[in-house]
């Protein structure tokens, strides 16, 4: 029984090997992404650069139709550009970059949109917009392992710095320039993880793989490469429990997977030990001299 619920769906199915074994490399590049972009308070930054690559996608996809090159490609641009445009904006003006930001991801949401509902039909809005883990195949996987593999690579380069600027980012000003560079390379690696992600969950969910993990190990650890470690473990795991919710209901498989880490989620605020309720409420005893 246990055999048939819990390990069949991916011994039976090669479907659900792939969605598996990509929603895995997803969770091990953007757990660590979006410990970052947590403990530098940029959490919503992540959620508008996963709209802003929607346009960009959506123009290799009327150019090239479903070409994984050309979506990949547009995502990028389109990525990259609102970035750029965004830190421009907040630096010649009195707007915030928040709200800058804010501004151009709606405008590329709604362009995106446009030029799907042009040319595409709604089941080809609704894979922009939700992906389908299920159908990843293997161009996806490799692009995806490859974007997961350089993450690493350049997290690995950039890790001290990262962490100095999240913790004194004065101080990180007055003894290295490192710090632009390494905030430079930490966006393009967001704008990387979350067009692998598109590929998977779409760019509605694309960031939910990289920040509900990343919350979820908040509650449980103070140490940055032990939150990094609870993150990376909750993304998998909730992929691997929300590809058989979906093989077991017929629920979509991408909102399964975050479902899944939304109920990670939860517990972790119930229970983490780090600020969870339970915890506040029940503290334990301290220890006495």
């Amino acid at each position: 029984m246990l055999y048939d619920t819990l390990i069949a769906p991916f011994a039976d199915f090669e479907f659900m090997r792939r969605a598996l074994v990509g929603n895995a490399a997803l969770a091990l590049g953007a757990g660590p992404i979006g410990i970052f972009l947590m403990l530098r308070r940029m959490s919503l930054v992540g959620d508008a650069m996963a709209h802003a690559i929607l346009p960009g996608a959506a123009i290799g996809f009327l150019v090239s139709g479903l070409n994984l090159f050309a979506m990949t490609a547009g995502g990028l641009i389109a990525g990259f550009t609102v970035a750029l445009l965004a830190g421009l904006v907040a630096r010649a003006t009195e707007l915030k970059e928040d709200a800058s930001l804010a501004v151009f991801f709606l405008i590329s949401l709604a362009i995106g949109v446009t030029i799907v509902s042009l040319k595409g039909t709604n089941i080809d809005l609704l894979h922009f917009l939700f992906g389908s883990v299920l159908a990843l195949d293997d161009r996806t996987l490799d692009l995806i392992a490859v974007n997961t593999t350089v993450t690493l690579i350049v997290l690995a380069l950039i890790y001290r710095p990262l962490v100095i600027e999240c913790v004194d980012p004065g101080y990180l000003r007055s003894v290295s320039r490192a710090g632009a560079p390494s905030h430079l390379a930490f966006l393009a690696l967001v704008v990387i993880n979350l067009v692998s992600g598109f590929h998977a969950l779409g760019t509605l969910l694309a960031v939910g793989i990289m920040m509900v993990p990343a919350a979820i190990g908040r509650f449980w650890a103070r140490d940055i490469t032990l939150m990094i470690v609870i993150a990376v473990a909750s993304g998998i795991a909730a992929g691997y429990a929300g590809l058989l919710l979906s093989f077991h209901t017929s629920v979509p498989s991408g909102p399964a997977i975050i479902l899944v880490a939304g109920v990670l989620y939860a517990f972790s605020v119930l229970f983490g030990r780090v600020s969870g309720l339970v915890r506040q409420l029940f503290p334990g005893r301290h220890l006495e001299a």
